[in-house]
C-alpha cells in the first residue's frame, strides 16, 4: 500500500494497531514506513514525532491530513505540521482478534488479522509477532529470529516481554504469522527472573542475562555531519533515528555515530546496551536479493541448510558489509578498535541487547564508541552503558501450559523443546495462543521475564527466470555494492509513485 510521493519522501511511520473484540483486546505497535499507510487521511493518527525529535501527541481522535500537512488538536490547541517537517506517524487501527479462550468465531478472527496482515505485506520480511497479554489486552512485545530465512539459519532468541502480566496465575502470549511468509516455531519458554529492584536485567544474543545496578547514560551522540543525535538517542520512545536509504550531503551511503559515555578510572570491562533493529528497508532487502537467484533461489537456500561453510560464509558478508551485523568501535590511543558487534532483530520491534566490550586501552574519563550503519539497513532508538561483570541473576525456565492454535489444534508438543519438531504458520491467518503457569513472586523483588524461542522462516518468494549471476556477483565480491544496490531499488520505489 502507498500514499502520496511526498509522504513516501517525508515520513517513516510507526502503526499501533489495536485489535478490539467483547472480552480480549490486541495492541500492537510497529514501525511501518508512511507509504504503506494507502490513505492516511482515513487512518487514526494519534502522534507524530517530527524531524526535530519532538514527540507531539494528539488530543482524541486524532489528526488527519490536508494536502500536504497534518492537523490536529494537541492540549486543546489547534495545531498544523508540514508533512516534510515529519520524521514518523503514530498510527491507530482497529479491528478483531478472536484466540480460542474468548470463544468468537474463527472467521472473524481470519478476517482481522488478513486485514492487518495486508498492511505490512508490501515490505516488512522477518518472522513472527508474539504479544503478551497484559491483564485486558494483547499487546505486541516480541519479534523473534528475524533474519533466519531457511533451517540452516534457525536461532535462539531471548525477548524481555516488558508487558507481559500475571492473571490467575498463567502468563499468556499469543503468537502470529501476519507476514507473507511460512514460520516455523521449534521452542517457546519463559525465563522468569525476580531480582532487586534496582538491578536491571539484560541478555546478551546468546541467552547470557546479566544484572546491572549503575547504567550510565549517553553524554553526546553526533553523526557524521555533526548532528546532534542525543534526543533521538538518549532514551527508549518514540524517537527512533531510521536514516533512509538515500546518500548523505557528501555522497555517504554510510552515516557514522559517535556516541560518548562517562567511564571511570581503572575500568576495563563495559556493556553497552543497544536498543536497536534492522531497519524496515534493510529487512525488505533480503527478499529482493535473495530474489536475484531467480529459479535457483530454492536451491540456494536448501545448500544454507546442508552446508554450515555457506552459513558462515553468508554470515561473513553480512558483517563485512554492516547490513545485518553493525560493528561496534572503541577509540583508543592506536584508534578505532573492534570491540564488539551488534545483531540484527526486528524489523518493527527494537530490543535491548548487551554488548560486553573491553575497553582496558582507554585512557581518560570519557569512553567514546564508534557505529557507522550503512542508511536504511539500522534503526536506532536508545543506549546506555554499565561498567564490571554485572550480578548473576536466578532464572526459572518455565515451560508452556498450553497451546492452542485458531482452529483448536493442540501444539503444545510441538513448541516445549529443541528438536525436529515445529509448529508450521504457512498463511498470515495463523496463531495460537499459549499459557505459562507463572512461579510464585520472591517477596520484595522485581520481576522481569524474557521469552526463549527458537525457530526459522520460509519466504514466499517471486524467484522465476535466470539468476542475475551480474549483480549477485557484484553484490558478493565489491565492498558496499550491497547498500548501493538498496539506495537505487530505494530511489525507484519513490520516484514510481506506486498507490
Amino acid at each position: 500500500m502507498k500514499t502520496s510521493l511526498t509522504i513516501q519522501q517525508a515520513i517513516a511511520a510507526l502503526l499501533t494497531a489495536v485489535l478490539l473484540c467483547a472480552s480480549c483486546t490486541v495492541m500492537k505497535v510497529r514501525k511501518l514506513d508512511a507509504s504503506q499507510v494507502a490513505q492516511p487521511q482515513q487512518e487514526h493518527i494519534v502522534g507524530i514525532t517530527t524531524k526535530k525529535g519532538e514527540d507531539v501527541r494528539f488530543d482524541p481522535p486524532g489528526g488527519m491530513v490536508n494536502r500536504d500537512a497534518i492537523e490536529a488538536r494537541v492540549k486543546n490547541a489547534s495545531y498544523t505540521i508540514a508533512i516534510q517537517d515529519v520524521q514518523r506517524l503514530w498510527v491507530e487501527r482497529k479491528g478483531i482478534s478472536a484466540p480460542r479462550t474468548v470463544g468468537l468465531a474463527v472467521a472473524i478472527a481470519v478476517v482481522a488479522i488478513g486485514t492487518l496482515a495486508a498492511v505490512i505485506l508490501l515490505t516488512k520480511q522477518s518472522c513472527p509477532f508474539v504479544y503478551s497479554w497484559d491483564g485486558t489486552q494483547y499487546v505486541f512485545d516480541a519479534e523473534p529470529y528475524g533474519g533466519a530465512i531457511t533451517r540452516g539459519l534457525e536461532r535462539d532468541d531471548y525477548s524481555e516481554l516488558e508487558h507481559l502480566r500475571e492473571q490467575n496465575g498463567l502468563y499468556r502470549l499469543l503468537l502470529t504469522n501476519e507476514v507473507d511468509e511460512t514460520q516455523f516455531t521449534n521452542l517457546m519458554e519463559l525465563w522468569v527472573v525476580d531480582h532487586a529492584p534496582e538491578l536491571r536485567v539484560v541478555s546478551d544474543e546468546k541467552g547470557n542475562l546479566r544484572g546491572f545496578g549503575d547504567v550510565q547514560a549517553l553524554s553526546t551522540a553526533r553523526d557524521r555531519y555533526g548532528n546532534d543525535l542525543l534526543p533521538w538517542l538518549e532514551s527508549t520512545d518514540r524517537k527512533i533515528w531510521e536514516p533512509d536509504a538515500v546518500a548523505g550531503p557528501d555522497g555517504s551511503l554510510r552515516q557514522e555515530v559517535i556516541l560518548t559515555f562517562p567511564k571511570p578510572e581503572g575500568a576495563t570491562q563495559a556493556n553497552l546496551i543497544a536498543n536497536a533493529a534492522t531497519g524496515l528497508w534493510g529487512s525488505y532487502m533480503i527478499k529482493r536479493m535473495i530474489e536475484l537467484q531467480g529459479r535457483e533461489a530454492p536451491n540456494w537456500l536448501s545448500a544454507l541448510d546442508r552446508d554450515p561453510s555457506l552459513v558462515a560464509a553468508l554470515e561473513a558478508w553480512g558483517a563485512q558489509e554492516e547490513t545485518y551485523r553493525l560493528r561496534v568501535e572503541v577509540e583508543e590511543p592506536t584508534g578505532w578498535e573492534l570491540r564488539g558487534t551488534l545483531p540484527p532483530g526486528g524489523p518493527l520491534l527494537a530490543e535491548d541487547r548487551l554488548i560486553p566490550l573491553d575497553v582496558s586501552r582507554v585512557r581518560g574519563t570519557q569512553l567514546r564508541i564508534r557505529l557507522r550503519p550503512p542508511v536504511g539497513f539500522w534503526a536506532l532508538n536508545s543506549f546506555a552503558i554499565a561498567y564490571g561483570a554485572g550480578q548473576q541473576v536466578g532464572v526459572r525456565r518455565v515451560a508452556a501450559k498450553s497451546a492452542m492454535t485458531w482452529d483448536h489444534k493442540d501444539v503444545l508438543a510441538d513448541l516445549t523443546a529443541v528438536d525436529d519438531r515445529y509448529y508450521p504458520m504457512p498463511y498470515t491467518t495463523d496463531h495460537a495462543e499459549l499459557t505459562f503457569p507463572a512461579p510464585p513472586r520472591q517477596p520484595g523483588m522485581h520481576r522481569t521475564v524474557f521469552l526463549h524461542s527458537r525457530g526459522w522462516y520460509q519466504l514466499h518468494l517471486n524467484a522465476n527466470g535466470e539468476p542475475d549471476e551480474a549483480t549477485l556477483t557484484k553484490l558478493i565480491s565489491t565492498p558496499g555494492a550491497p547498500v548501493q544496490f538498496a539506495a537505487e531499488r530505494f530511489a525507484e520505489w519513490k520516484q514510481s509513485g506506486v498507490r
